[in-house]
């Protein structure tokens, strides 16, 4: 299957490390809530911390937006724990508020077209899903570039906002900016701002 905005979000059920201890998390146990799935390709890398801490540090604020974050690499819970345990500044991730889980079969990496085969590792993907489990808003970079958590945000907000007021969001949206109207003539109210 192809996956695409609006697709149904593939399954899965893991093994995570959730503070420190192991839980099974079902992506089922989000429904009714958006989420913020992100992989990373290994522990115990160079990028890979950076932007766990960013989304654990962000933590809250995805959480006033009422969205669960969920993390994965193709690691262990093991691997998890043991990384957790290692100083940031020593390159480890110390406390993480977001389950960290562990897809040591690819399965959930495949599923969601993030695999490296070659690798044995997932690209850094972002995938946000809607509380229908549809995904909405997917962001795929190659892993010798980070991501921007600001961005992530960003778009959970325009994409909410759209879902509730059933307007669009236009290049760079923030909370409190003008929207357009989906229709010709009420578009052009956004318009003759813009210019």
């Amino acid at each position: 299957m192809v996956l695409q905005p609006r697709s149904p979000a593939p399954q899965f059920t893991a093994e995570a490390l959730v503070g420190s201890e192991f839980k099974t998390v079902s992506l089922s146990d989000y429904k009714g809530k958006y989420v913020v799935l992100f992989a990373w390709p290994f522990d115990f890398t160079f990028v890979c911390p950076t932007e766990i801490w960013a989304f654990s540090d962000r933590y809250e604020q995805f959480k006033k937006l009422g969205a669960e974050v969920l993390g994965f690499s193709c690691d262990s819970v093991f691997s998890h724990f043991n990384w957790v345990q290692q100083p940031r500044k020593e390159g480890g991730l110390g406390e993480i508020k977001f389950p960290m889980i562990a897809d040591p079969n690819q399965k959930i990496a495949r599923d969601y077209h993030l695999l490296f085969e070659d690798e044995g590792c997932a690209c850094r993907g972002v995938f946000i899903i809607d509380p229908e489990q549809k995904i909405r808003i997917m962001i795929i970079n190659d892993n010798n570039v980070g991501r921007s958590v600001d961005e992530v945000l960003r778009s959970l907000e325009a994409l909410q906002f759209s879902d509730k007021h059933g307007e669009v969001c236009p290049v760079g949206w923030t909370a409190g900016a003008d929207t357009i109207k989906p229709e010709i003539s009420k578009s052009k109210e956004f318009f003759a701002k813009a210019n």
